[in-house]
């Protein structure tokens, strides 16, 4: 485990996430070979020698992962830090990247983000430590989704297939029906806001990996890579759906203007005021621990499609 100047990531390990494994973890000899050349070998033998692993990530069950790692390796240490989440960290990230000091040895980064840090070549190939031993481990999504031709820039931390969540207790007091479709989620948001103007159906500042979800789940796929060559075409037929629909919300103001994980956002969900979130289904745990005070109010349902099934 070793320091080099390019302070390239290693690697990453992905929730809708991954983990970035940088190639400066323990020890100081850059005149070492570079993570491109090493072999499993050689990273059993790092390992068994030991050093410090910096590691930023927000999910607190890596806490445990990283005690159990520890008992493993007890020659290696592990330093896990909240660097913040998503665009926050990846902001702290990028500048300690390009100032070729201060990245962690492994960070955390949803899947949607990976593809900029790999076309920057901020991430390290991990298919040279074996990594692709591992791939049959996972469903073809998440596998897909940290994989480029031969390359593997991460290994999945789980999936996150969308759900519906919805305040039955809001729904039922105004007397509005779930929706199915996203036409029909227009209609619920409007009648919602009308019956009680504090009510909004979710929040969104902006958010790329709901809107990349959803542009998904319309058949779009505005984003195409041919190596370091990015081509966007928003023109696309599913993109479109997508924004014709969304721009409805935003022209009626039907959307609360918080973001994400934010006191406000908890707040607006514990008391009624953001009325449903379309979201990964692992949701529920976020709910129990942070919307404590809205026990019982929250269901979960299908994802609204956009056409009628």
């Amino acid at each position: 485990m070793r320091t080099h100047s390019t302070r390239r990531l290693l690697g990453a390990l992905a929730v809708l996430a991954t983990l970035t494994l940088t190639a400066t973890a323990c020890g100081s000899d850059a005149s070492d070979a570079g993570p491109s050349e090493s072999t499993p070998n050689d990273v059993s033998a790092a390992l068994e020698k030991g050093g410090k692993v910096t590691v930023w990530a927000w999910e607190p069950t890596l806490k445990k992962v990283a005690e159990d790692f520890e008992k493993k390796y007890p020659n290696v240490d592990v330093e896990l830090v909240n660097a913040g989440t998503g665009d926050k960290q990846y902001t702290a990230l990028q500048n300690a990247i390009a100032a070729g000091n201060g990245a962690p040895d492994v960070a955390q980064i949803e899947y949607y983000a990976l593809g900029q840090f790999a076309i920057g070549k901020s991430v390290e190939d991990l298919s040279p430590y074996g990594a692709a031993r591992y791939g049959t481990s996972f469903t073809p999504g998440p596998w897909d989704a940290v994989t480029e031709d031969k390359a593997i820039y991460a290994l999945p931390m789980d999936s996150g297939p969308m759900a519906f969540f919805y305040n039955k207790k809001v729904f039922d007091k105004h007397g509005i029906k779930v929706p199915t479709t996203w036409d029909e989620y227009v209609e619920a948001a409007r009648a919602l806001h009308k019956a009680d103007p504090k009510i909004f159906i979710t929040n969104d500042t902006g958010d790329a990996g709901a809107t990349t979800s959803l542009i998904w789940q319309a058949g779009g796929r505005p984003y195409k890579t041919d190596g370091t060559d990015v081509t966007i075409n928003f023109a696309d037929e599913g993109t479109q759906t997508y924004t014709a629909t969304w721009q409805k919300l935003l022209d009626d103001k039907l959307l609360a203007p918080v973001s994400s994980w934010s006191d406000a956002w908890y707040k607006g969900l514990a008391d009624g005021s953001i009325a449903t979130l379309s979201i990964g289904a692992w949701m529920p745990a976020n709910l129990t621990s942070g919307v404590a005070s809205a026990s019982g109010d929250w269901r979960v349902a299908p994802l609204p499609q956009w056409t009628k099934g």
